[in-house]
């Protein structure tokens, strides 16, 4: 429906900052019809963790960070959709300009720094949609200023545990100082213990 308007649409976009883009976007496809997704490709079909994939291609965290759009983002044929990263708490994130295009190898540099809505927030939204098809992963992260971090993951996997198809548990990211101290092999396992007991509790 918007092939013959993109070149008009993606020239607006370009005139505007980079993080400016990505909201606009955002609201758009909030506003739309969510497309149909195409028929699924049997020879595509993917299984792993016991969980069946219709292809293998998945929306990574970082697009839709607050669950505004898994559905719309599912019918745009992608096998799975990853929410977040989400933290307990809301949080601004670092200071603007915080995404950076990089034209000529057609890519963009994210230094967002965990910005999002919260929980709460984006649990009203998975719940909304409870029922429909598609897999959506929630991506948890903690709070810059928690005080246990770790806690802050288990947290996460609670509170969206009915939602979730999977979880990802985001310690990589060098946009939040500290974070990557939860690699070292302590405190990865104490972390990976604390999500896997919420997991496990949440399901009993």
């Amino acid at each position: 429906m918007i092939q013959p308007f993109w070149p008009l649409i993606r020239g607006a976009l370009a005139a505007l900052d980079a993080e400016t883009a990505h909201r606009a976007t955002i609201t758009a496809l909030e506003i739309a019809p969510p497309p149909r997704p195409p028929a699924p490709d049997p020879r595509l079909a993917t299984r792993a963790f016991g969980l069946d994939f219709p292809n293998p291609v998945g929306l990574a965290a970082g697009f839709d960070k607050d669950a505004r759009v898994p559905d719309a983002m599912l019918g745009l044929g992608f096998g799975f959709v990853e929410i977040g990263s989400i933290t307990p708490l809301p949080q601004a994130g670092n200071p603007r300009p915080r995404v950076f295009r990089l034209r000529e190898n057609r890519g963009v540099i994210n230094r967002m720094g965990f910005n999002n809505d919260g929980h709460a927030a984006a649990l009203e939204r998975l719940e909304r949609r409870a029922g429909r098809p598609g897999l959506v992963a929630v991506n948890v992260g903690a709070n810059k200023d928690a005080a246990d971090r770790a806690a802050d993951y288990a947290r996460g996997v609670a509170t969206f545990a009915a939602h979730a198809a999977f979880f990802v548990i985001n310690v990589s990211s060098p946009n939040t100082p500290g974070l990557r101290d939860l690699q070292a092999k302590a405190a990865l396992d104490d972390l990976a213990a604390r999500g896997l007991g919420a997991r496990d509790q949440a399901a009993a």
